[in-house]
């Protein structure tokens, strides 16, 4: 599926693209990384859906990211190997908020295990450069280095098929856990067919496995609605709410699973859950209301990140409609874990 290009008539984001795509240096990068965060808590975001923004966001980073990767190549000695940077996580679904941390991985062809050693040796510091600067940038690294510098995943085709099937014929709770953010890969830049057939293989393996779904499944169950008996909120007006693990988190685990059982190329939450939805037993106006309540989630988690600089918000921030909004979401939310235990007979 091709990737999505935001493109709205608004100066601000046409300047914004101008500047990333003229720096010459990435000691420049950070002020430029500094109007889009400037950007993004404009009002001229401040008034689109929460779908369009994260998209756009995640646009803008792309582009960001691009231009650097594509700056620090002359000042390494790479390889002359197809290799390409993949975007993970909510950066590969096109859904990076506000505040947002790296999540990438690099993949290159090697003939044999002797020659992915010696290429992995060039890679490896191009990788940590690149994630350097994007931390310069704004994006903080990765806690569990889940980034394209640690050695781990700086890996040949035949080693990222090595780990997928792995993952997903042995599962434990570290193979879920990857799964949640390996499974959601871009191609970013470079050879995209060497991305692209990753996650073709990576479809072939999950759709083909029941087993590993089912865990899947009751793995993404764990995280629940902080609804009551009766729908409404649970806790205090001033209780914090995480609108991330208990909130967006729970769309995103659902179309994923969807996604992999039917091996919809899509990565998107979106788009997966348009696509894979109705391979599901999903119907359209449920589709609808999904796709209005994940909108409205993330609409209200970059608020939150505006207010907080966190994905957590307190009734007490908000006013009345947007109360009622985050309370019908929630429990959208909760209908569509509904769906999933129908679907997986948990």
């Amino acid at each position: 599926m091709a990737d999505f290009p935001p493109v709205f008539p608004c100066a601000e984001q046409a300047g914004l693209l101008a500047a990333i795509d003229t720096i010459a240096d990435p000691i420049a990068a950070p002020a430029v990384a500094a109007r889009l965060r400037e950007f993004a808590a404009s009002p001229s975001m401040a008034g689109l859906d929460g779908q369009w923004a994260t998209r756009l966001l995640s646009h803008l980073n792309d582009r960001l990211t691009s231009r650097l990767i594509a700056l620090l190549v002359p000042r390494f000695r790479l390889p002359t190997v197809d290799w390409c940077w993949l975007a993970l996580g909510s950066e590969g679904r096109h859904e990076q908020s506000f505040v947002t941390d790296q999540d990438n991985g690099l993949i290159f062809a090697a003939v044999d295990q002797r020659e992915a050693e010696a290429l992995r040796a060039l890679f490896v510091p191009f990788s940590q450069a690149v994630n350097q600067h994007l931390a310069a940038c704004g994006f903080a690294l990765c806690s569990g280095e889940v980034m394209a510098g640690n050695p781990r995943w700086c890996l040949s085709l035949d080693e990222w098929r090595e780990h997928f099937i792995d993952w997903v014929r042995r599962p434990d709770p570290d193979a879920l856990l990857n799964a949640s953010i390996f499974f959601d890969l871009r191609p970013l830049y470079g050879h995209r067919a060497l991305g692209e057939s990753l996650r073709r293989l990576m479809l072939g393996l999950t759709s083909d496995s029941p087993a590993f779904l089912h865990l899947m499944a009751a793995n993404a169950l764990a995280a629940e609605p902080p609804l009551n008996f009766r729908g409404e909120i649970a806790g205090g007006d001033k209780d914090p709410i995480d609108l991330k693990k208990f909130g967006s988190r729970i769309f995103v685990d659902v179309a994923r699973i969807f996604a992999l059982a039917s091996a919809t190329p899509a990565v998107n939450t979106g788009e997966r859950l348009q696509l894979a939805g109705p391979q599901c037993a999903m119907r359209p106006e449920e589709l609808a209301a999904v796709d209005a309540a994940f909108s409205h989630i993330l609409r209200l988690r970059v608020l939150a990140q505006r207010l907080n600089g966190s994905n957590e918000i307190r009734l007490t921030d908000l006013h009345e409609f947007d109360r009622t909004i985050l309370r019908e979401t929630l429990r959208q939310a909760r209908r569509l874990q509904s769906r999933l235990k129908l679907n997986y007979s948990l």
